[in-house]
């Protein structure tokens, strides 16, 4: 049984846990499209979303 993924309301990081990793905040079930960020020196959207570590975010988190 897979868990459901998540999304942190503040960094808008995925995981399956209930408190963000990142951020240490509670994350929601409702959340839609999501960006996977490899490089975010480099990357215009990791820019403009504020992200600064690699990995697989959010774009809306509700």
């Amino acid at each position: 049984m897979s868990m459901q993924q998540r999304a942190c309301k503040i960094c808008h990081a995925i995981t399956e846990q209930e408190i963000c990793p990142k951020c240490q905040v509670q994350t929601g079930k409702n959340w839609h499209g999501y960006v996977v960020i490899f490089d975010p020196e480099r990357s215009k959207v990791a820019n403009k979303m504020n992200i600064k570590v690699p990995g697989k975010y959010a774009l809306k988190v509700r």
